[in-house]
Order: structure tokens, then sequence, then C-alpha cells
């Protein structure tokens, strides 16, 4: 799903208010009776699904680069002591 066609400021909301929003819309579909109209809906849950992937993959490897970096300041301090 291309999340293009979607509001921009989606893009800048979190990943929790993104998953608010997306819970939000699936209890609205699932109140529907005629889901003959819910198609547009269903389609805006699957983009906005996308974009809350991509903000956990950016997060994830976030995390991951912080944590190697902490890594590798403990073990150049850790070395330091044993050379001295």
């Amino acid at each position: 799903m291309k999340d293009k066609n979607l509001p921009n400021n989606y893009n800048a909301l979190s990943l929790e208010e993104l998953t608010r929003k997306v819970t939000k819309m699936i209890e609205e579909l699932e109140n529907k009776k005629d889901l003959g109209s819910s198609i547009e809906n269903y389609q805006n849950i699957l983009k906005l699904n996308s974009i809350i992937e991509k903000k956990f993959q950016t997060n994830i490897k976030s995390i991951s680069e912080n944590t190697m970096e902490k890594i590798l300041k403990i073990i150049s301090k850790k070395n330091a002591k044993k050379i001295k």
C-alpha cells in the first residue's frame, strides 16, 4: 500500500497515536451494519498499518544503534582500564 494518499500529518504522529487511530477506525468498522461503504476505511487502515510498520522498523534500528554505541563505549572503557 502506498501511504502517499494519506494526509501528511499521519507521518508526524507517534506510534501510539497511529495505533489509537487505527483502533478507533476498526471499532467504527465493527459497529457498521453496511460494510459496502467501508472499503475506503479498510484501505485507510491498511495504509496506516504500513506507516506504523515503517515507524516501528525505524525505532528498532535506532534502538539497536544506540545499544551498540553503549556497548562499544563500555568495552572501550573496560579495555582502557586493562591497559593501565
